[in-house]
């Protein structure tokens, strides 16, 4: 078997859950993705996912389905997801093999 393209933490499948279970009925899952921008050139994007698109790698894990869009799977082989909440934030954190280089602010990379 492959290896998995992300993984996730036990707090991010808690708070995929939750997310899900707040959101429109018509969400099957999250999807993952990466997109030009941010000070180090790429930055993580995170929306539902309502349908499956024909490309996207889908991953279960802990009882939460991510969908992977296709063009961003290279990048992110081998990642873990995480949630870490703080006293004023809180946020999804990608914990990335592949990054060579990642912004002050935690919210782009390179690879």
């Amino acid at each position: 078997m492959s290896q998995q393209i992300i993984k996730l933490s036990d707090n991010a499948a808690i708070r995929i859950k939750e997310i899900m279970s707040n959101a429109e009925t018509d969400s099957i899952g999250v999807r993952v993705g990466v997109k030009s921008g941010g000070c180090a050139g790429m930055s993580y994007i995170m929306e539902y996912a309502k349908k499956i698109n024909p490309n996207d790698e889908v991953i279960e894990d802990k009882g939460v389905k991510v969908f992977i869009d296709s063009s961003a799977i290279m990048y992110l082989l081998g990642t873990e997801m995480d949630y870490k909440k703080e006293e004023f934030s809180s946020n999804f954190v990608f914990k990335n093999p592949n990054e060579t280089e990642r912004c002050g602010c935690g919210e782009s990379f390179k690879v």
